[in-house]
Parts: structure tokens; C-alpha cells; sequence
């Protein structure tokens, strides 16, 4: 396990791509200015140990050594003693539908991005509680397991797309059923389900199965994100928008939130429905239903000890530096002898 301390130092790393732009340039340049000056083979013969080599190795030499102190500022840690601790808290399963209609903008950016805000949102207010993650479209799909590593549930929160299932379609059930497992029975810990979706459900049992959840001690609460006047499914390329998608008639799909849906599920499995339009209003809701509810004990491993590693970075960063000082840019003798970029000799 690793942390990044001060993210905001790899912005450091933008300098590097300047640098070799600005290396670029001065090459042309040079080979202009030397062009006017003399002939190619006057040149050779008034600086014959002028080495091209050499110049781009000081370049990439130069390159590591601002790439190293940038993440020495960063200062990765290691963890180092991983313990088991007493935690108190709820299960929180999170079911993200990853439907071709979660594309809709009729929410800004779009729906799925919308959920995708509100997931995190949620999970920056939490403090003990265990999280997992599911996906699911015309199946579910188990994403991250119930862990207390809320930097792993973000990270695999944002690599969620449309494309990462090929079924299609919208089978709330299907996330249900999925979520029932992610639950440890010895535990018998509180259990929230958390829905993020339009509502646009294709199978029936949405509703049946909900309340068998409700049964084995699952509440389900369910997010609405979208309008109920719909919106166009874009179909697009490189962020443009090349067109809509159409039905089987050819005309264009309208996409709506089906808040009944949603208010049904959540009613059967003893929970609440929330529209997801305001992303503050959501997390607070939600925070003061996890406040009131009864925190369970259980154990969980993290690691106790991080021990800071960006004096590593910085000494590559230094020993980089000193060799750039020696390294000069004519010709040595075996480089010569290489000929690696087949220089006339």
C-alpha cells in the first residue's frame, strides 16, 4: 500500500515536455544558422566531435532528473505494518448502472457522470464503513468487493464506462441479486444498497427481488439521475457527437428518469428514493441515514505505518543533475567509434 502526499508537485512534470519543444527548436535553429554559415563538410571538418547523441542524452538525462525531484516533492510512502483494527460502521454496496442511456445529457455532464460524482461524494463523508462497488447494465458485474480502501473504490469508480459490459439494457434485479453476496453473514453487519440509475429497468422482478433483500436485513436506497422530460442518447467520437441513437424505426431514442421505478425498489427493501439533481442535498440525506443507523463491529486490515520514500527520488534527482555537469557535448572516443546515428566520421 502507498499514498501520495502532495499530489499537486506532478504538475512539475509539465515542464518536461517544454523543455524538449524548446530542445527541438534550437536543433533547427542551429541547422539553419550553421547552413548560412558553411557547407555541411566544411562544418564537419571545423567541429568534427560535434555529437548529436550526446546532446539528446543530456536532454533525457536532464528530463529524469526534473521527473525525480517531481516525485520526491510528491513524497510517495510505503506502507510498512499492515494490523488488524476494530471498526465500527455499515456495509455500503454502491450498484452504478452503466446503461448506453446513463449517456444522456440531460443532466449535466451526463448521467453516468452524475453518478459517478455522487458515489464519490458519498464515500469523502464516510469514516468507518466498509464500501464495494458493482456495475451493471443487462447484467451485474462485481467491481470492488466490500473494503475499507476508499482510494481503491474511487479508482475503480472512475474507470467505470458504457463499454465495460456488452449486454445491454437495464436489469436492476440482475445488481440486486449480485449484491446480496457482497455481504459476510457472520458478521451481520448493517446492509445498505445503494442504486444510482434512471430507473429504465427491463427486466419485471426488480421490485420481488428487492424485497427478498429486504428480508435477509438489506436496505435499499435508491438515486435518481436524470429528467423525467428524457434527453437523446449522443453517440459520439472523440467527444464530438456524430449523431443519436435511433430505434428500429429510425427515430431518435428519448432516454427519461423513471422515478417510479426507483420509489418502488426502495419502498420494498425499507429505504428511500433520492433524485440525484443536487449533489449536496444527496450526500447529506444520506449521511444522516448512516448516522442513524446502528454501527456494527468488525475487524479490518490497514496498514498502521507509512514510512516517507522521497529521499530515493531525490537522490536519483541529484545524481542525474552531476552526471549532466560531466557529461559534455562532443564526440568520446568509443561513441565515435559506435557511430550510432551514422554520422560521417
Amino acid at each position: 500500500m502507498y499514498q501520495l502526499e502532495e499530489k499537486i508537485w506532478f504538475w512539475v512534470l509539465a515542464v518536461i515536455p517544454v523543455i524538449i519543444l524548446f530542445f527541438l527548436v534550437l536543433q533547427i535553429w542551429k541547422r539553419h544558422a550553421q547552413k548560412k554559415f558553411a557547407n555541411k563538410k566544411l562544418l564537419k571538418r571545423l567541429s568534427p566531435n560535434q555529437s548529436l547523441f550526446k546532446s539528446i542524452l543530456k536532454l533525457t538525462v536532464i528530463c529524469l532528473a526534473i521527473a525525480s525531484l517531481s516525485i520526491a516533492l510528491v513524497n510517495p510512502k510505503i506502507g510498512t505494518k499492515l494490523e488488524t483494527v476494530k471498526r465500527e460502521g455499515v456495509d455500503i454496496v454502491f450498484a452504478v448502472d452503466v446503461s448506453k442511456s446513463m449517456l444522456a445529457e440531460d443532466i449535466a455532464p451526463n448521467r453516468l457522470e452524475k453518478a459517478k460524482q455522487l458515489v464519490t461524494q458519498i464515500i469523502n463523508n464516510l469514516a468507518s464503513d466498509r464500501v464495494g462497488i458493482i456495475a451493471y447494465a443487462g447484467k451485474a458485474f462485481p467491481q470492488l468487493p466490500i473494503t475499507t480502501d476508499y482510494a481503491s473504490a474511487k479508482m475503480f469508480l472512475q474507470n467505470m464506462n458504457t463499454d465495460m459490459l456488452s449486454s445491454q439494457g437495464t436489469a436492476i434485479n440482475e445488481a440486486i441479486e449480485l449484491a446480496k453476496t457482497y455481504y459476510d453473514d457472520d458478521e451481520q453487519t448493517n446492509r445498505v444498497l445503494i442504486i444510482i440509475s434512471d430507473g429504465e429497468d427491463h427486466s419485471e422482478d426488480a421490485a420481488k427481488v428487492a424485497e427478498e433483500a429486504s428480508e435477509e436485513g438489506i436496505r435499499i436506497f435508491t438515486i435518481g439521475v436524470g429528467d423525467a422530460k428524457g434527453g437523446p442518447i449522443p453517440i459520439k467520437r472523440n467527444g464530438i457527437v456524430l449523431n443519436y441513437k435511433k430505434d428500429s424505426n429510425g427515430e431518435t431514442v428519448i432516454t427519461r428518469l423513471d422515478e417510479e421505478t426507483l420509489k418502488t425498489i426502495a419502498n420494498e427493501a425499507n429505504g428511500a428514493y433520492l433524485n440525484g439533481k443536487n449533489t449536496n442535498e444527496v450526500v447529506e440525506n444520506i449521511r444522516d441515514i448512516l448516522n442513524k443507523m446502528d454501527k456494527k463491529e468488525f475487524e479490518a486490515k490497514q496498514f498502521a505505518d507509512f514510512k516517507d520514500q522521497f529521499q530515493w527520488f531525490l537522490a536519483f534527482a541529484i545524481a542525474f543533475l552531476f552526471l549532466d555537469i560531466f557529461l559534455l557535448d562532443r564526440k568520446t572516443a568509443w561513441l565515435k567509434k559506435l557511430n550510432l546515428f551514422n554520422e560521417n566520421l
